[in-house]
């Protein structure tokens, strides 16, 4: 396993001891939309880009307050929900190709797509729970930065707030589509990046079987729950 991905697992398990929410892409990514953010007044782009976040984050909010009865009741049902609810505001494409890295270019176009529907659900089955009872925490909003050299890049920095009252640092990296606006791309969560964090999991899964990429999906929900588990611990 990868310096990056140990990292990370060092990072997560520091935070588990006090139940904080933020130990994976796919719970980071929900931190987005789990609770109201508290937004400092920004200028220009950047006050655009916090319209957006605050917009995407109450709506996800009520959805989530509307269909929390819907997760234990019916998975499938909340998934779907929670899914048309994200997907105008987190671009599981783009971060779905990044994780598969050099591997994309070998995948078919059914299997590249075939992997962001495994990798969506696999959030979904793996951190629900936690995106269904996630007031253990509050999220502030600190500022917004457009990439000088390439005005189509932000990154929007916060900070989460355990329980405990412990503060750990987040950075979104964001991009600007031109169907859907600005557009979440990534996660950094105290200084790790969540993205090559992944990429390092699915180039170990593919060298564990030995460059078979339907394996490697088929595989991957199941990889992901692992790591949870141990990430709980």
């Amino acid at each position: 396993m990868t310096q990056t991905l140990s990292v990370f697992q060092q990072t997560s398990s520091s935070m588990a001891s006090e139940r904080s929410p933020v130990l994976s892409l796919g719970l980071a990514v929900m931190l987005m939309f789990s609770s109201l953010f508290s937004v400092q007044a920004q200028a220009g782009v950047e006050d655009e880009i916090m319209a957006k976040v605050r917009k995407d984050t109450e709506r996800l909010v009520d959805q989530l307050r509307d269909q929390r009865q819907t997760y234990y009741e019916d998975k499938t049902k909340f998934y779907e929900i929670m899914h048309g609810a994200l997907v105008e505001s987190v671009d599981f494409k783009r971060i779905s190709a990044r994780i598969m890295g050099r591997y994309r270019r070998e995948a078919s176009d059914a299997q590249q797509d075939r992997f962001v529907e495994v990798f969506k659900k696999s959030l979904f089955n793996a951190y629900g729970k936690t995106l269904v009872e996630s007031d253990q925490f509050n999220i502030n909003v600190l500022d917004a930065e457009v990439n000088p050299r390439a005005k189509d890049r932000a990154s929007v920095n916060l900070e989460v707030v355990a329980e405990s009252g412990n503060k750990y640092p987040v950075t979104y990296s964001m991009y600007n589509s031109e169907k859907n606006g600005w557009l979440l791309e990534n996660v950094i969560v105290n200084g790790v990046n969540i993205g090559l964090a992944f990429r390092d999991k699915f180039e170990q899964l593919m060298s564990q079987y030995r460059g078979d990429i339907d394996q490697v999906i088929d595989n991957w929900t199941s990889t992901v729950e692992e790591e949870r588990i141990q990430e709980s611990k």
